[in-house]
């Protein structure tokens, strides 16, 4: 891809030490390429680190929570640009659509339900946005499972090998622009496992 604007983070609300500090990496990274950074808009954990790095290096910050979460007191407060939605799901329809790309930090259900629906829609063709996953360690039973489903005849080999797993942010943000996006998935029965090509 040619330029990457703004980025989406995809991250869990808790978090300690070593992941904490990715984080905050991570939003001070997109901070000093000047790439704004697009989240959850919360100000705990992983989240709240990712916009605390980028804060403190002068970054710009769209954070996006429901209202219900606003409601609680979970937003951030130093967050300006601070998007308040109906509900989870135009949450991350508002986080799709503002982002260029995607990274992953660890997390979990909900960095996973995220994740896997920006991976089902790049197969169908609904998306072509990258999404990267950061810390190898972490994510490596993710791509385990997905070896399963190859095997099995659940997954594409293309969507499985085209998945980004770095453990730095500036290897993630190289693979990013240099993803491609693949061939849509062929939704007819039978054709679960079909390898296509890259495009």
């Amino acid at each position: 891809m040619e330029q990457i604007r703004t980025l989406t983070a995809f991250g869990g609300s808790a978090g300690t030490g070593e992941y904490l500090q990715l984080a905050r990496n991570l939003g001070g990274e997109l901070a000093s390429r000047d790439i704004t950074t697009v989240y959850g808009g919360g100000a705990v954990g992983m989240m709240g680190n990712l916009a605390d790095g980028a804060l403190a290096a002068g970054g710009s910050v769209i954070g996006v929570i429901p209202q219900f979460m606003a409601d609680a007191g979970l937003a951030h407060p130093k967050v300006t640009d601070m998007r308040i939605v109906p509900n989870m799901h135009t949450r991350k329809a508002l986080m799709y659509d503002l982002a260029d790309a995607f990274i992953a930090m660890p997390g979990g259900v909900g960095t996973l339900d995220e994740c896997f629906e920006v991976l089902a829609w790049t197969q169908l063709g609904l998306l072509a946005k990258p999404l990267a996953f950061l810390g190898v360690d972490y994510w490596s039973p993710l791509l385990g499972f997905l070896t399963t489903g190859v095997k099995a005849g659940f997954v594409r080999e293309l969507d499985r090998d085209g998945i980004i797993v770095v453990d730095d942010t500036v290897t993630a943000l190289t693979r990013l622009y240099e993803w491609t996006a693949p061939e849509p998935k062929n939704t007819h029965p039978g054709t679960e496992n079909g390898k296509g090509r890259s495009s």
